[in-house]
């Protein structure tokens, strides 16, 4: 019988030809099937200017042979963050399979044609509320948020938006991929891949729980 990529995965014969892209993708499609909302949520995490570390909640939007990209408005915090510092850590739990995929790596940012697709692809209330809204910044209060969104929204009106310079992506690069299965009294399954170098082949161990 065939075995599922799962089951490779975690048997401990040999993984040297089993690809962590392709184990991601057999648990994200268990993950949206089981998940209710935003299975493609993950907390990404990046450091400061002083090393201190920041962690919040970002949507995985697009993903390929070459890395996993999200979308930010690059004067946030976190846009400016990984401009200055481009490493990350980040990690999708999905409870409702008891699974969890984490992943560190350099970030680069996207090309300006990658962020003009998926910025078109996206709802027109959400375009303008992105070009609207200065990430990050203090807000007086949300009516003025409102109102800054209501007064573009006028000024577009029919119109096509065009993407702000500052909203566009970047793409996790991972150098590791933890996969984590819950287990019974806690004796959990647990194998990180890892690769020195994009391209390179990847290495993986079966840790300790």
């Amino acid at each position: 019988m065939l075995q599922t990529l799962t089951e490779r995965l975690f048997d401990d014969g040999d993984r040297t030809d089993l690809d962590p892209f392709a184990v991601f993708e057999e648990w994200f499609a268990l993950a949206k099937e089981a998940e209710s909302n935003d299975p493609h949520a993950m907390a990404l995490a990046s450091v400061d200017a002083d090393g201190m570390p920041d962690v919040r909640m970002v949507l995985l939007n697009a993903r390929d042979a070459r890395g996993f990209s999200f979308f930010t408005n690059f004067n946030s915090d976190k846009g400016a963050q990984l401009l200055a510092h481009p490493k990350v850590a980040m990690v999708m739990h999905w409870k409702s399979i008891r699974r969890q995929v984490r992943m560190r790596g350099d970030v680069e940012v996207l090309t300006a044609a990658e962020a003009d697709a998926y910025y078109s692809s996206r709802p027109k209330g959400s375009q303008i509320a992105s070009a609207a809204s200065q990430q990050s910044s203090p807000l007086a209060s949300r009516q003025t948020l409102i109102d800054e969104v209501a007064d573009l929204t006028a000024k577009v009106g029919d119109g096509q938006m065009t993407r702000p310079a500052h909203w566009s992506g970047f793409r996790i690069v991972p150098a590791s991929i933890e996969f984590w299965k819950d287990g019974e009294f806690r004796l959990h399954d647990r194998v990180r891949f890892t690769r020195a170098t994009p391209g390179q082949a990847w290495t993986s161990k079966r840790l300790y729980p």
